[in-house]
């Protein structure tokens, strides 16, 4: 399985971007899909993910009605639409795949932790100036 991802940049406050991450090696409907970020000096922390299996979405609160994830399964795809971007949403923003889990009554809720992630992409970084 790999994890390419596209999209980020820099962008001033208030604005918005989008970021797209492929899956291959692999169908769609047997991973939750998402972006982890990473600032400096802190940890990495799961920002949104989703499952195409169940339906079940996961947002951190400090992104919620900013931030909305879709996925394509015709494309093997998901993406992550972020407006009315802030300073603090400033990190490298890591593309992530998680093998759907009973464990969890939402497949997406395995996001609140990057302990169930088996699966990484590239960092790319996003920038928003004040």
């Amino acid at each position: 399985v790999q994890l390419q991802a596209s999209g980020g940049g820099s962008v001033q406050a208030g604005g918005s971007l989008r970021l797209s991450c492929t899956l291959s090696g692999n169908d769609l409907e047997y991973y939750v899909m998402g972006w982890f970020r990473q600032a400096p000096g802190k940890e990495r922390e799961g920002v949104s993910c989703i499952s195409y299996s169940d339906g079940s979405t996961y947002y951190a609160d400090s992104v919620k009605g900013r931030f909305s994830i879709s996925s394509d399964d015709a494309k093997n795809s998901v993406y992550l639409e972020m407006n009315s971007l802030k300073p603090e949403d400033t990190a490298v923003y890591y593309c992530a795949a998680s093998l759907v889990s009973g464990r969890y009554f939402e497949y997406a809720a395995v996001c609140a932790s990057r302990d169930g992630i088996n699966y990484w992409g590239e960092g790319t970084l996003v920038t928003v100036s004040s």
